[in-house]
């Protein structure tokens, strides 16, 4: 390795190592000024309103989002702004949580007395306890670091990790606290993996009406296959005379009537058919049916309701289509 690499890999552990120790040293401050913030979060009546500037802010951005999405109803204010309209954002119900690592921040100074006049509870969380925000605030919470990462010591480094993490450590307190579910998330992130994961169910995807594939059980071979042909789920349902399912014919069992050479247009399919198929249910979960279907080998389901009529059909390139499997 020449010298100049190792230069960069050692400067980058080093950077590593002093946050490492940034984020160890917090440990003694999830005290009770931690339970006392966590308190005053939780009995907050309407929003979490996070205000930082500059490094902080943007911390603070994401401190928000994390909060809204984990149960805690949050979001972001830029102090400047604030001073110049947005402080009515701001309602008797909130609680503000102030970001900043002097402590000194001019921009939330500015708005510290109308904070006061709303009588909103300030919890600090800086790396400065002696600062004006941290003895103006009813829980402080201390992020202060032992070096920042960056060699000038300029440049928020150790402290905006610090602040993210003691934020993080907020955010899944609250959402402990709160029982907040997997269900719950899910219902937030209705685009994301885990939200399809948890909300889509098979009536969302299957296919109904005239596109289920079904034959009557008196149906022959080459009928089955058409109606299979014609709807392009590689299977059909088998009925009875009572619209009951009595079975499913698939591709598999199509291969296997071909391999004994038996006649397709006059064979019933009765004794070709697959008895006792797997059944779905409207109210499963699309990832249920996906599990299902591994779990038995298969590629196609078909879809009751609560009276055991046949709704709907689903296969295999419908669940990948949702982006589950």
């Amino acid at each position: 390795m020449h010298a100049k690499s190792q230069q960069l890999r050692s400067i980058g552990l080093a950077v590593i190592n002093t946050e490492m120790r940034a984020i160890a040293d917090l440990r003694d401050r999830i005290n009770e000024n931690f339970v006392s913030a966590c308190q005053y979060l939780l009995k907050c009546e309407s929003h979490i309103i996070v205000i930082g500037m500059g490094k902080s802010g943007h911390i603070g951005g994401k401190l928000a989002a994390t909060l809204a999405s984990t149960g805690s109803p949050a979001f972001f204010v830029h102090p400047g702004e604030a001073s110049h309209g947005d402080l009515g954002m701001i309602t008797a119900g909130d609680v503000i949580l102030a970001l900043s690592n002097s402590g000194e921040t001019s921009e939330l100074l500015t708005i510290l007395p109308l904070i006061k006049r709303l009588g909103v509870p300030l919890i600090t969380v800086s790396g400065n306890p002696n600062s004006t925000l941290a003895k103006s605030a009813n829980a402080y919470l201390d992020v202060s670091v032992y070096q920042e990462a960056c060699p000038l010591g300029l440049t928020p480094t150790s402290s905006t990790t610090a602040t993210l993490v003691m934020g993080d450590a907020l955010a899944i307190a609250l959402l402990e606290a709160r029982g907040f579910t997997a269900d719950n998330f899910a219902l937030f992130h209705p685009c994301g993996n885990l939200g399809r994961r948890l909300l889509l169910r098979v009536s969302d995807i299957m296919h109904t009406g005239n596109d289920i594939p079904q034959v009557s059980q008196d149906a022959s071979i080459s009928k089955a296959l058409i109606e299979m042909t014609d709807k392009g789920l590689g299977m059909t349902a088998i009925m009875d005379n009572n619209d009951t399912i009595t079975g499913i014919f698939t591709d598999g069992d199509l291969r296997r009537v071909l391999e004994k050479m038996v006649n397709i247009h006059t064979t019933k399919l009765v004794g070709y058919m697959t008895k006792n198929c797997k059944i779905g249910h409207t109210e499963m979960l699309a990832v249920e049916a996906v599990k299902l279907m591994q779990r038995h080998t298969i590629n196609a389901l078909l879809i009751v309701n609560n009276e055991k009529q046949l709704v709907g059909a689903i296969n295999m390139h419908d669940l990948l289509r949702t982006g589950i499997v």
